[in-house]
């Protein structure tokens, strides 16, 4: 089953099996086939024609994948452009979100591991 140009697993159910599109996680994916009256239980493979197009004309009215990405970059253009608070951040490659930095947020800002204590090592006696 091939959805947008993306190939849906086969041996995963199809309410897991949507989430490989980007911008369907699985509240969205479950809302989906309830309203195209599919079973998500089901394996792709198992699915008619007919609830697949159901399924198809669904998502197809939804913002995904490659224009998702534009709109989201777009946005974070946007706030870097304005010189927002969050922009700032996202240009400083550090949290966006109000996390503190004195420890943790090692993802964000680089795996720069700076040296706690006194930073010497216990020498062992020879």
């Amino acid at each position: 089953m091939r959805i947008l140009g993306i190939t849906i697993p086969d041996e995963k159910r199809i309410d897991i099996g949507l989430t490989v599109l980007f911008g369907i996680g699985r509240s969205r994916a479950v809302s989906i086939l309830k309203d195209a009256g599919v079973d998500g239980s089901k394996k792709p493979t198992a699915i008619s024609i007919e609830e697949e197009n159901k399924i198809r004309v669904i998502i197809e009215t939804l913002t995904l994948e490659g224009d998702l990405k534009r709109e989201v970059s777009a946005n974070v253009k946007r706030l870097k452009d304005i010189k927002a608070y969050r922009g700032v951040r996202h240009t400083r490659g550090l949290p966006v979100r109000g996390q503190r930095t004195k420890t943790n947020s090692r993802t964000r800002r680089g795996n720069v591991r700076k040296t706690m204590g006194t930073g010497r090592r216990v020498a062992e006696k020879t």
